[in-house]
């Protein structure tokens, strides 16, 4: 059975136990990250010393404390002091059962331990990412439906109209043959398209190995540099002690290559675009079964364009969106299905100035699953 520290320090949310006199009693891990102090430094000090709330909590106190119940304030701003504040939701409960050593009183004075309190807070960067990647990968799953239909109802008949342009063309003046070649053009231009949503449905499932995310960010530079993005100043901050991952080296290489794309095209006159990777514990992707997987290594796709419109930036990642003129709307959409496959999340982060695709990939297991062999 797991232990009661283990589930503690695991907790993946910043989590405070206060005691009577409002004071830290202890933290979590999550919680020395997010105050950006040890447990040590923090432990007997006054909380509001050392977090402020925007919000008066001496009264929430009082009430969970009578009542021994939960209570829940949404959408408040958090802060340290050692950085700006971040807006949270926060959960305020009465310690039940003991502390978080197992006995059945964590204190030592008389008090009880329902005069103590567990306060959890949850960044809202965090749940909001969460709902714009789940909602991601179902607008990728409806594309592959929506491609095959495209391709079989509407390629068909794209061919017959061309060739009947081409046909009327032989008989007609130069004048005349001026509409024709338009309609062959432009129908060879949907039928591009079509090939586009045809591969976009079928891309085949990923062929997983060990892979050094550093060497696939190298490969993609160095082609966007002399290709779409020999415009731009591309910088790399890369974590060198960065564990590699498990994935398809050539769907991930389409991934920031796309990414890359996206970020040039987005600075048609120039800009700067920083490729940086970190590592990250907290992070964690749950699904609705209740399974889920750790993601903590962090890749940034950065630049210094205009951004991103707000209604734009909700749609990003849903096929035949696109905010470039005859832009397809399916490389986003391309993206998202491929970390999707990859139990991966993807989330961007956009003001004018600077705009953020961050991806989050699994480390590779110690023993990576044998491939299935071909016959």
């Amino acid at each position: 059975m797991i232990d009661a520290d283990t589930l503690w320090s695991s907790l993946p949310v910043p989590a405070i136990l206060i005691d009577e006199h409002d004071r830290i009693a202890q933290v979590n891990t999550a919680a020395e990250l997010f105050l950006n102090a040890s447990a040590k430094s923090l432990t007997g000090k006054p909380l509001f010393d050392r977090l402020h709330i925007d919000a008066a909590l001496d009264g929430a106190f009082a009430r969970v404390r009578r009542d021994q119940g939960a209570l829940f304030i949404n959408t408040v701003d958090v802060g340290s002091g050692n950085a700006p504040p971040v807006e949270c939701n926060i959960q305020i409960a009465p310690l039940a059962g003991g502390g978080t050593d197992g006995t059945t009183d964590g204190t030592t004075d008389g008090t009880t331990d329902g005069d103590r309190i567990l306060m959890l807070l949850q960044p809202r960067q965090i749940s909001d990412r969460l709902g714009q990647a789940l909602g991601a990968k179902s607008a990728a799953r409806s594309a592959i439906g929506m491609a095959e239909m495209l391709a079989h109802e509407i390629k068909n008949p794209l061919a017959g109209i061309t060739g009947a342009a081409q046909l009327l063309s032989m008989g007609l003046s130069p004048e005349d043959q001026e509409l024709t070649d338009l309609i062959v053009v432009e129908s060879r231009r949907i039928v591009a398209l079509l090939d586009q949503v045809e591969q976009f449905g079928n891309l085949r499932p990923p062929a997983r190995k060990v892979v050094n995310i550093h060497d696939l960010l190298d490969r993609a530079q160095r082609s966007a540099r002399v290709s779409y993005a020999a415009h731009m100043a591309i910088f790399e901050q890369f974590d060198p002690s960065l564990p590699p991952t498990f994935v398809d080296g050539d769907q991930l290489l389409q991934v920031f290559l796309n990414l890359l794309k996206n970020a040039a095209e987005a600075n048609p006159t120039g800009g700067t675009i920083t490729i940086r990777t970190f590592y990250d514990h907290a992070l964690r992707l749950r699904r609705k079964d209740g399974t889920g997987n750790a993601l903590p290594l962090q890749v940034e796709i950065i630049d210094d364009g205009p951004g991103i419109p707000p209604e734009l930036a909700a749609q990003v990642f849903e096929p035949f969106v696109s905010g470039r003129e005859n832009g397809t709307g399916l490389g986003l959409a391309l993206v998202s299905k491929i970390i999707s496959d990859h139990d991966g999340w993807i989330t961007l982060d956009t003001v004018p100035g600077r705009t953020v695709f961050r991806i989050s990939l699994p480390v590779a297991p110690k023993t990576p699953p044998t491939p299935p062999q071909g016959d």
